[in-house]
C-alpha cells in the first residue's frame, strides 16, 4: 500500500492567481497595460476586476533604503495599500484575488489559465519562446490587418482555426467577448437543506415535523429542486439512516452549526454556489425562492435577504457563492462560527423580501402549536 500524505479533498479550479484569470501576451507591456486599462474602465462597474503585472526594475537596482522594513498599511482614503517583503506563491495570491470575477495578467511575465495572444511582429520571436504558456488560447489580437497567425502558432495550436480573431483596434468587441466569457463562467447552483440541528429548544427533530403531508425537510428539498442542479440534505452522521434515499452531505466540521454545514457543502463541491435553506420555515414558498435566485449576483460573496425581523442579513435563506468558501474559513480561524457575521462584514448583495411573512421560523413548541393552528 502506498502512503497517502494528504486527505483527498476536492480542490477548486483555481489558476496561479485565482478563478477566471486571463494572460495577455505577445506584444509590448505598454500595449498589454493599455488593453487591461480599457477593459477595467468598461467592466469595473459591474464586476470585480484585477490586474497583475511585474516591475521591470530588477531587485539589484533597488535601493535597500526603499524596501519596507516591516509590513506597512496605508489608508489612501480612496483605496488601501500594503507594502511588505515576502515570498509570494499561488497559495497567497489566491486569497488576495478571491473575490474577483476576472483577473487580467501580463502574460509576458506570468502563466495563466487562459490567454489572449497578440500577433505583433515586433514580439514574434519573444512569443515563440513562451509557447508552453499557451495552454488555453481564447482569442488572437492582430496589431496589423496585413499580418496572419504565425506559422509556429499554427503548428503548436492544432485547432487554431477555431480560435476567434480580433483587430487591436476592436477594443469594444474584445471587451464584449470577455464579458460573455464571464457570464458563461457562472458557478452552477446547488441546494443545501439544513436538517442537522439538534432541535433542543423544540424537543423534537424540526426537520421531521409534518406541517403538511411529509417531513418538512423533504418539503424544503422539493421546493428548491426546480432552481438547483442538485439538492442535498445536510445532517449529522448519526442522522443518515433517518433521511431516506435523499442525497446527503454529512457534517464534517462538527459542533459548528450552520457554519459547519455550509463549509461541509463547499468541501463537497468548492466550485458550486450553494442555495442554503433551513428546514424550519413552514411558510416558505416558491415565490420567495424565485426572488432570491432571480436576484443572484455572482460578483458578490453571497445574495441574501434583509431579515424582516432585524436589520441584519438572513444567512439561512441565502445563495453562497464559491468566493465565500475561504471567507467562511477566515472567520472560523478568528474564532467566529456565525454565518450572519460573515454576511454583515462581507460584500453581499442584499434584497428586501417581497413576502416577509414567510420568514417565520419555528424553534419552540409554543411556536409550533401556534403555526399548526394557522395551517389548519
Amino acid at each position: 500500500m502506498t502512503h497517502q500524505k494528504h486527505a483527498k479533498l476536492k480542490r477548486p479550479k483555481l489558476g496561479n492567481f485565482g478563478r477566471n484569470e486571463w494572460g495577455i501576451l505577445g506584444t509590448t507591456c505598454s500595449n498589454i497595460q493599455q488593453l487591461a486599462n480599457e477593459i477595467i474602465s468598461q467592466l469595473s462597474q459591474k464586476y470585480q476586476l484585477a490586474y497583475v503585472d511585474a516591475d521591470h526594475k530588477s531587485h539589484d537596482d533597488t535601493d535597500t533604503d526603499d524596501l519596507p522594513k516591516a509590513m506597512i498599511y496605508t489608508d489612501k482614503i480612496g483605496y488601501h495599500r500594503f507594502d511588505f517583503q515576502a515570498n509570494m506563491e499561488s497559495y497567497h495570491f489566491r486569497m488576495h484575488f478571491n473575490e474577483t470575477d476576472l483577473i487580467l495578467v501580463n502574460g509576458n511575465h506570468f502563466t495563466t489559465q487562459k490567454q489572449l495572444v497578440f500577433i505583433d511582429p515586433k514580439k514574434a520571436e519573444s512569443l515563440s519562446r513562451k509557447l508552453e504558456r499557451l495552454t488555453d488560447v481564447q482569442a488572437f489580437i492582430l496589431t496589423d490587418d496585413t499580418i496572419d497567425i504565425y506559422d509556429f502558432l499554427k503548428e503548436y495550436l492544432s485547432e487554431h482555426k477555431k480560435i476567434p480573431v480580433f483587430r487591436a483596434s476592436e477594443t469594444n468587441k474584445i471587451i464584449h467577448f470577455l464579458q460573455e466569457k464571464i457570464t458563461q463562467n457562472i458557478p452552477p447552483l446547488k441546494g443545501l437543506i439544513l436538517a442537522g440541528g439538534r432541535s433542543t429548544r423544540m424537543g423534537q427533530d424540526k426537520g421531521a415535523i409534518k406541517y403538511f403531508d411529509k417531513p418538512h425537510r423533504e418539503c424544503m428539498h422539493d421546493l428548491i429542486a426546480p432552481f438547483c442542479q442538485s439538492v442535498h440534505l445536510s445532517c449529522r452522521a448519526e442522522q443518515a439512516d433517518e433521511m431516506g434515499d435523499f442525497s446527503l452531505i454529512l457534517d464534517t466540521f462538527l459542533g459548528l452549526g450552520p457554519h459547519g454545514a455550509i463549509l461541509s457543502a463547499f468541501r463537497e463541491d468548492p466550485d458550486a454556489a450553494w442555495l442554503v435553506l433551513a428546514c424550519d420555515y413552514p411558510l416558505m414558498n416558491e415565490e420567495t425562492i424565485r426572488q432570491l435566485v432571480d436576484s443572484r449576483d455572482t460578483s458578490y460573496v453571497a445574495t441574501a435577504f434583509n431579515s424582516p425581523h432585524s436589520e441584519f442579513p438572513e444567512p439561512l435563506i441565502t445563495v453562497w457563492e464559491p468566493k465565500s468558501y475561504p471567507i467562511l474559513f477566515q472567520y472560523l480561524a478568528q474564532g467566529y462560527s456565525c454565518p450572519r457575521k460573515v454576511l454583515i462584514n462581507s460584500r453581499v448583495h442584499l434584497i428586501d423580501a417581497a413576502q416577509p411573512k414567510v420568514f417565520q421560523n419555528i424553534n419552540h413548541k409554543k411556536e409550533y402549536e401556534e403555526i399548526m393552528k394557522r395551517l389548519k
